[in-house]
């Protein structure tokens, strides 16, 4: 069973930059991440396949927001710029025990137990 840990969290204002971190306790495939808003359902923002070569974004994110992974250090980090109000969510980190690279929920097989983002106007 593998566990993934969150950091980088937080408060910052509209425009701003955030920096999220996932540490794996094992080797994973695939990894990234998802957000959950208040009264929303969970949804993706990231992956990214186990070479990096390969990564997707939620559109809403694109050109604001970068994926990468240390596979030595078996963590993933999502980088945040130009952060919005509707940004605002629970960030999941997610990783898969498939090589196959998945957008679905139903494609991850470990969970972290999520970092709140708040963006201010």
């Amino acid at each position: 069973q593998v566990q993934l840990v969150e950091s980088g969290g937080g408060l910052v204002q509209a425009g701003g930059s955030l920096r999220l971190s996932c540490s794996a306790s094992g080797r994973t495939f695939s990894m990234g991440w998802f957000r959950q808003a208040p009264g929303k359902e969970r949804e993706i923002v990231a992956v990214i396949s186990w070479s990096g070569g390969s990564t997707y974004y939620e559109d809403s994110v694109k050109g604001r927001f970068t994926i990468s992974r240390d596979n030595a250090k078996n963590t993933v980090v999502l980088q945040m710029n130009s952060l919005k109000p509707e940004d605002t969510a629970v960030y999941y980190c997610a990783a898969s025990a498939r090589l196959a690279v998945s957008t679905h929920i139903n494609g991850y097989d470990y969970w972290g137990q999520g970092t709140q983002v708040t963006v201010s106007s």
